[in-house]
């Protein structure tokens, strides 16, 4: 006996019948959670700024006492004393300094992006960052550039690129905002590259300084992430230390390597 596919004991419907009348139900609202950053005095940074004006004091004593600066004369990068071997001057310009409003500009810059950084970076990995990045100027200086210099500029520059790739590796967790300081950190550096077209000002180093903190940041900067269970949840860096142990190291070989040809090639 073959049924009646018509008969309503036999037939299933397509689909589920829903009421129409009911509303919706709507996804659930993302909520908001508050998240702890850590907290760290930025002392290196102070001891930085410190460090800096005292040896600008020393520089203006020394030009009182003996009419000239010899702390400056001893320790800014002059290329025919690094070529003989005085391979400090690849160092020490950084906390040099040629006038008040020199040093007054780049420890204002200091001040500025260095809390942060040091919160995020920690105290040793933030002082790794500010010497590799001035020591990577002095050597693009020293490639390019025959003139004597001097200044933290250098360093500056390598905070300048070290804040910009903070942002982009964690603009997920950031924002907009983070996007935002981007923008402006791209800004800020155009700004200063085009004044340090102007006579006396040393580009060079500013370029080898953003490359240096640059690089560093790239492979051993903070990569934050979530942790902890809701409420308590706190930013953390999953950066591994092997990768700034690496980071650091790659990038002394790769800016030692670019001195040492240059003094090779210059002293021959």
């Amino acid at each position: 006996m073959i049924e009646d596919p018509n008969r309503p004991d036999t037939q299933s419907p397509p689909y589920q019948d829903f009421d129409s009348t009911r509303p919706p139900i709507a996804p659930p609202e993302p909520q908001r959670a508050l998240v702890s950053i850590p907290q760290t005095r930025p002392f290196v940074t102070y001891t930085l700024l410190g460090l800096n004006v005292l040896i600008y004091l020393l520089q203006l004593a020394s030009q009182s006492i003996y009419g000239v600066d010899l702390v400056a004369a001893m320790g800014l990068k002059a290329n025919e004393l690094i070529v003989s071997g005085e391979l400090w001057r690849l160092f020490t310009p950084m906390f040099l300094h040629g006038s008040i409003l020199h040093l007054g500009f780049n420890m204002y810059a200091l001040f500025i992006f260095g809390p942060g950084l040091e919160r995020h970076y920690g105290h040793g990995r933030f002082i790794a960052l500010f010497l590799l990045a001035g020591f990577a100027g002095n050597v693009v200086s020293f490639m390019f550039s025959e003139a004597p210099s001097l200044g933290s500029s250098t360093a500056i520059f390598g905070l300048l690129g070290a804040e910009g790739v903070f942002l982009y590796h964690n603009q997920r967790l950031l924002g907009g905002s983070a996007r935002r300081a981007l923008n402006n950190i791209i800004v800020i550096a155009v700004i200063n590259f085009m004044i340090g077209l102007q006579p006396g000002i040393d580009n060079w180093g500013h370029l080898g300084g953003l490359l240096g903190g640059t690089l560093f940041a790239w492979l051993g900067g903070p990569l934050l992430a979530v942790e902890g269970i809701y409420p308590d949840l706190r930013l953390a860096d999953t950066r591994e230390p092997r990768q700034v142990f690496v980071a650091g190291v790659l990038d002394v070989l790769v800016f030692g390597a670019l001195a040492f040809g240059t003094i090779y090639s210059r002293a021959g």
